[in-house]
């Protein structure tokens, strides 16, 4: 399987740029809201949104340094990696999400969050579309970055980008489906 350079990097902004303009829509939303958890062990939307700027916070250096360094132009087709594709994939969003652990440094479970929160994260989202447009002039597959689990494992740079970026909307989903729960506990409260 190949893909078009630039269609892949096309896609990867279109999606980076609906996270973001969800994440401007969320501040107007009280912060009780933004707080709520379907269970006591579950994640609420701000917990999710530190979820991934603790990821972002890794990769987008990672992701900017080897950018900065690569030495190769780009070619018109991206060819994944079998890992790569692997991780990608099992982060796109599905019908019923199968949940995943998460590494104990990632998980922000219970921590006090307010709205500087969804500030950060539309931050590393601008930085993010920055890197996906510095990201035409480099090679996707040559480039390679580590990841957060071990630096000993690199990915292509075209995987490593699926993989944020999927990462990102798989957890999006996630709060959209936190909140319509909010909102309908709220409707059904004032009946």
């Amino acid at each position: 399987m190949k893909f078009s350079t630039s269609e892949l990097l096309d896609e990867l902004k279109n999606r980076t740029q609906q996270h973001l303009h969800f994440a401007e829509m969320l501040c107007a939303k009280p912060e009780g809201d933004l707080n709520f958890r379907l269970s006591e062990d579950s994640w609420s939307a701000l917990e999710c949104l530190e979820h991934l700027n603790r990821y972002g916070d890794f990769y987008i250096p990672e992701i900017r340094h080897n950018i900065n360094s690569a030495g190769k132009p780009s070619r018109s087709y991206f060819k994944p990696g079998i890992l790569g594709n692997y991780f990608a994939k099992s982060m796109l969003p599905k019908e019923k999400l199968n949940p995943m652990k998460t590494l104990k440094q990632m998980n922000p479970i219970y921590s006090r969050l307010d709205k500087t929160v969804i500030d950060t994260f539309t931050e590393q989202q601008k930085k993010l579309l920055q890197l996906l447009e510095d990201a035409q002039c480099v090679d996707l597959e040559k480039t390679k970055t580590a990841i957060s689990i071990s630096k000993l494992i690199r990915l292509k740079l075209g995987d490593t980008l699926r993989f944020v970026i999927y990462h990102n909307e798989r957890h999006i989903e996630q709060i959209k489906r936190i909140l319509a729960h909010k909102k309908e506990e709220k409707i059904s409260q004032k009946a």
